[in-house]
């Protein structure tokens, strides 16, 4: 059985364990790309985005603590701090180490939650957020996960061009 990238959680068989493997492939190419730099690094623009190496790690790691809240509850409640801007930007103080452990976690408890799921079936309410149609929005489990499987992938496509601006360095190159 494959597991994780820090080898904590062994996937399950079937559709789960290969949508948490596809996830986990993506999530491994993000830290790639951060690897080898510093926190100021980490909170340098190096585009007109607002983008930073630090802030593309808070969402994501945020991120996947909303979308699985949202999805072990399915009571339809806005998590606290999805709607938060400041997910997006590395605060000062903060650091790139203490990012990738929040990023990691937020990792593990997905894969766990996944993995605790009866199938992937389960059909959820979504909160209603600005954005949200007037009508209710139900989303299943698996859903869900191809979320976060797309927002991974999209955020470590502008990670990598991030890190290329900052010193040259690409995901690619340090595979």
């Amino acid at each position: 059985m494959t597991t994780s990238t820090d080898d904590r959680v062994s996937f399950p068989s079937g559709e789960k364990g290969e949508l948490l493997r596809a996830l986990a492939e993506q999530r491994e190419l993000l830290l790639i790309t951060v690897r080898g730099i510093g926190d100021a690094q980490a909170a340098r623009r190096t585009t007109v985005s607002e983008l930073t190496l630090g802030g593309i790690v808070k969402h994501l790691a945020r991120g996947e603590r909303v979308w699985t809240q949202i999805m072990v509850k399915g009571d339809g409640e806005l998590p606290e701090g999805m709607l938060d801007l400041g997910q997006y930007r590395m605060a000062e103080g903060e650091t790139l180490a203490a990012l990738l452990e929040e990023y990691r976690a937020a990792a593990r408890a997905t894969e766990e939650a996944v993995a605790a799921l009866a199938d992937l079936d389960r059909s959820v309410p979504l909160p209603t957020t600005p954005w949200s149609p007037p009508e209710p929005v139900h989303w299943t489990a698996r859903r869900i996960l191809l979320h976060l499987l797309r927002e991974t992938a999209h955020h470590a496509g502008h990670a990598d061009i991030i890190r290329e601006a900052l010193d040259g360095a690409s995901t690619t190159a340090q595979r």
